[in-house]
């Protein structure tokens, strides 16, 4: 078993701390180490650096040697351009079967927070076994604990065993439908955590999304021009919802994706007021309430639920029942001339 971690993505939902420059799978949030260098090192200390590979972006290959010198390059995949998880996962899953390695491998992100690393690999070679029999997509659930609204939901078959079918999946629900989902049996959080044969991969990818495969199979070399035209699609819409052979096995480990502001809720310490603070921060008259103060002082007064972040990159002042809504206007902002770039 390899896996191949991705760390090319914007993480547009914690900005303006992680920005286009710098997203958050290469900032600290939580410890001292970056969330690529604690998942890298965590996983290299059970299964050993030579089955780890990281797939980033060519933009962000200098920031991802800085972070792992330790890393190999020989097992780096880098992409052109960004292109979502769809692209990324075929090209890792072209490289193995060039190789004629047809070895199954794990594709996760890089920026979530898995304390119990000993239960991960416990659980990926559980679904490895099921991955190597045939042509099994074996995703890990996780069991929900709350209607989160900013994960999505995978359900699966009341059979027996340790991999379930999927019947369906919910993205992102609002919290009436999360609530009915997790009402439900064999509901669980879509972890983003999938293992596969590249074989499998290749099969998936030449059925359900040509437009993906045939380009990066047939170019003589995969470079902007042929990466540019290919479509900015996830893995789960592309190939999980669409196959008849994607299975689930559920976990009960501690997980979480931190990819909004109020995901600190969770791992921070609060005040007796119920605000959290990083940085120099001074609340007063405040409750409730998110504050990140990147190298400067900050006076939080008479002000109830918000996010206020300042960093190099912008300005943050969101209203806690907003924060959906961050994603769409960073996107706005990198599309206009002149913006947060």
């Amino acid at each position: 078993m390899k896996i191949v971690i991705m760390a090319g993505g914007k993480g547009n939902r914690l900005w303006p701390k992680s920005a286009s420059g710098k997203p958050k799978q290469f900032i600290a949030l939580n410890s001292d180490e970056t969330m690529l260098q604690t998942t890298y090192r965590s996983l290299a200390r059970y299964l050993g650096r030579e089955k780890l590979y990281v797939a980033t972006a060519a933009q962000y290959l200098a920031l991802v040697q800085e972070q792992l010198p330790e890393l190999d390059p020989a097992r780096l995949i880098v992409e052109p351009l960004q292109r979502d998880t769809a692209p990324c996962i075929a090209l890792a899953a072209l490289r193995f079967v060039r190789e004629g390695d047809d070895e199954a491998i794990v594709t996760m992100p890089a920026d979530h927070l898995i304390p119990d690393t000993r239960a991960l690999v416990a659980k990926l070679a559980e679904a490895e076994v099921h991955a190597e029999a045939g042509e099994a997509i074996v995703t890990l659930g996780v069991v929900p604990n709350r209607p989160e609204t900013n994960y999505g939901y995978i359900h699966t078959g009341d059979e027996g065993g340790s991999a379930m079918k999927v019947r369906a999946f919910l993205e992102k629900p609002s919290k009436e439908r999360a609530e009915e989902w997790i009402s439900m049996q064999g509901v669980y959080w879509n972890s983003g955590i999938c293992v596969w044969k590249p074989s499998t991969i290749a099969s998936a990818m030449e059925r359900y999304q040509p437009s993906i495969w045939y380009p990066l199979l047939e170019a003589k070399a995969i470079d902007e021009s042929v990466y540019e035209k290919l479509p900015r699609i996830s893995i789960d819409y592309a190939v999980l919802e669409k196959s008849e052979h994607t299975y689930c096995i559920p976990v009960s480990f501690d997980w979480d994706d931190l990819g909004t502001w109020q995901s600190l809720e969770r791992i921070g310490q609060t005040d007796a007021s119920g605000n959290i603070a990083i940085g120099d921060v001074l609340f007063a008259e405040a409750s409730n309430s998110i504050v990140y103060a990147d190298m400067r002082q900050a006076i939080i007064l008479g002000v109830d639920d918000l996010i206020v972040v300042a960093t190099d990159e912008g300005l943050l002042v969101c209203h806690k029942s907003k924060e959906p809504l961050l994603k769409k206007y960073v996107q706005q902002l990198d599309n206009e001339e002149g913006g947060a770039r």
